[in-house]
């Protein structure tokens, strides 16, 4: 098998530099608690190492005095036996108390290693979230943070123990049994460790692929459940089975390939230790029927191999383990590296708001250099007046209101709130200044009061109902058996659609924002339930600076001025009453959804 490249980015360069970011975690300034407590399971770790390594001689001294002519002796070696059951359970309970001690060290790092990636996955664009698929990015944060617990434990509880023991026996082995031994234990374990090493790096290939089908069948279930609607829609039940069926099969394949070279290592290493004993205790067995070691010598040497080779049966698991929690770990922090491509500027002020006048001045924007999307949008909202903005699907509408809450920044031109350019103020007061009613609103799994709470932090249940009563929902939530303690389930599905766009309009009211944006907030709704949200957004809209995103042309004759895109450019700008009279683009959207409302109701 090939050794890994200094190029391969699981190698060991790789492998350090992860630790050496993670270290920053595990010895955390300004915490000196936790910092003792690493101290003191190191120290508990040596105390641990030299009380198993005591064991073999207590044990060597009882079987030297189980001899003839030794009964006298007997009181001497029954406190050796004592004292070899003390050493036993000594070591026990400083390992333990060792794992103790250390674990709030592992689970604070990890929290706080967690908590970093959760907040940077918040900063990162809109763009990011878009590209990647949700069950994906759980499943590298589920297990990044799983391995840091059982990577600092071998790293720390098992490599480095083993590390002083071999060293502790080769120094026995030399005082009692000459350099032969030595010589022969360095070979055999370095033959051992090479051996596992070069089983283990191909295992850690086929994990790898094992995990990666396992990635892709929790990515294809979540994705499949969370689109369950238009799974139904489409009958496509057996489908999304039969698809999830290839992706755990896949896996499956890869378990058992896994598992088998595991077999593979397993017995490799028991020949190569075994081999190691059998030589060794025959070696001072030799040395016993010459008169050159005692009969427990003979103990002792097999005493201090098993208690090597012990934590040496697991070097592959180990090894595998810490490679793989350094795979995992590194993905983690390569969560953290993604560029948040929309920043605040250094020491970014707030913005501050007096009238709400909004400006898109010359706007240019595209998602790729291939894909421009809108070419030189110049308009202006004045403080509390209303601009619709309409056209074509495609045409460029809500690629406005991602823009003006910066989801994205644009390619030309600038966009002001009040004169001040938004892309120089702080994104987290931009936002507070922006209230949104999308076209569908997600809700949390949560109670109806926390998805209308979460519109302002520290809201009281009463500014909550009287949010409530602004979107007239109040007294629907009070009808309901717990009232605003009603769980609303994933996605806010056990709501209909006006239900949940009355919450979102709560929500939004219960921000009070002086900048409002209706994204097709009606069009996904029947006519007689949109007409009743459409009332009560044109009372929401009252002194707000509002824009209107709109496919239905019936929903925004009301506002002060319609901007027709198309194609991503200005085609007509103007009142209702004018880009009818001037017979453009407008007025054929007009006179076409007019006609279609009309066979609607004649087939009623």
């Amino acid at each position: 098998m090939p050794p890994l490249r200094p190029d391969d980015p699981h190698g060991p360069e790789a492998g350090f530099a992860t630790l050496r970011r993670f270290f920053h975690y595990l010895w955390p300034a300004g915490e000196p608690a936790l910092k003792a407590r690493v101290v003191a399971a190191l120290l508990l770790v040596l105390i641990a190492k030299a009380t198993t390594l005591i064991m073999p001689f207590a044990y060597k001294g009882v079987i030297d005095r189980m001899v003839p002519g030794m009964e006298a002796g007997a009181g001497l070696a029954i406190a050796l036996v004592a004292a070899y059951a003390g050493a036993r359970f000594a070591g026990v309970l400083f390992d333990n108390a060792r794992n103790a001690i250390f674990e709030k060290v592992g689970q604070e790092a990890a929290a706080r290693l967690s908590v970093d990636v959760f907040r940077h996955l918040h900063a990162l664009s809109l763009r990011f979230h878009l590209n990647r698929r949700t069950g994906a990015v759980t499943k590298v944060v589920e297990r990044g943070t799983k391995s840091i617990d059982t990577m600092l434990y071998f790293l720390l509880f098992n490599i480095a123990p083993t590390i002083i023991e071999l060293t502790a026996v080769c120094a026995i082995f030399l005082v009692k049994f000459g350099w032969g031994l030595v010589v022969a234990t360095v070979v055999v374990v370095a033959i051992y460790i090479r051996f596992t090493r070069t089983v283990t790096e191909w295992r850690t290939r086929v994990r790898r692929e094992m995990l990666e089908h396992d990635t892709n069948a929790v990515a294809r279930a979540v994705d499949s459940l969370l689109n369950y609607e238009t799974v139904k829609y489409f009958g496509a039940e057996n489908r999304e089975a039969e698809g999830y069926g290839r992706a755990v099969h896949a896996y499956a394949s890869a378990a058992v390939k896994n598992e088998t070279s595991l077999a593979a290592l397993n017995i490799g290493q028991s020949f190569i230790t075994n081999m190691m004993m059998a030589g060794a205790m025959g070696y001072t067995v030799w040395g016993w029927s010459k008169g050159q070691f005692t009969t427990g010598d003979v103990v002792l040497v097999n005493t201090l191999l098993t208690q090597l080779f012990r934590p040496l049966d697991m070097l592959g698991m180990v090894y595998r383990e810490i490679r793989q929690g350094l795979i995992d770990m590194e993905a983690m922090f390569k969560l953290i590296d993604t560029d948040t491509e929309v920043k605040d500027v250094p020491n970014a002020p707030a913005l501050k708001v007096a009238g709400a006048t909004v400006r898109f001045e010359h706007v240019r924007f595209e998602y790729d250099p291939d894909r421009k999307i809108l070419f030189d949008i110049d308009i202006t909202i004045p403080a509390g007046r209303t601009l619709a903005v309409v056209g074509p699907s495609g045409a460029g509408k809500s690629t406005l209101a991602r823009i003006l809450y910066r989801f994205y920044d644009v390619s030309g031109g600038r966009v002001t709130i009040d004169g001040q350019d938004i892309a120089q103020v702080s994104q987290l007061s931009l936002r507070s200044a922006i209230g949104i009613v999308p076209q569908d609103s997600v809700l949390f799994n949560d109670t109806i009061g926390y998805n209308i709470g979460y519109g302002r932090e520290g809201a009281s249940q009463a500014e909550i109902e009287e949010a409530a009563r602004g979107a007239a929902i109040h007294d629907f939530i009070v009808s309901l058996p717990k009232g605003y303690e009603t769980r609303v389930g994933e996605r806010g599905l056990k709501l209909s659609g006006g239900e949940k766009q009355r919450v979102a309009i709560a929500r939004t009211l219960l921000k009070n924002p002086p900048v409002l944006i209706l994204d097709e907030a009606t069009s996904a709704l029947d006519s007689r339930t949109e007409a009743e949200i459409q009332d009560t957004l044109e009372q929401v809209a009252e002194r707000r600076t509002t824009i209107m995103i709109a496919h239905r042309l019936s929903t925004v004759v009301h506002a002060d001025e319609i901007v027709v895109l198309d194609k991503g450019r200005i085609a007509e700008r103007g009142s209702h009453e004018v880009l009818l009279a001037r017979d453009g683009l407008y007025a054929e959207m007009w006179a076409r959804q007019q006609s279609e409302s009309e066979e609607a109701l004649a087939a009623e």
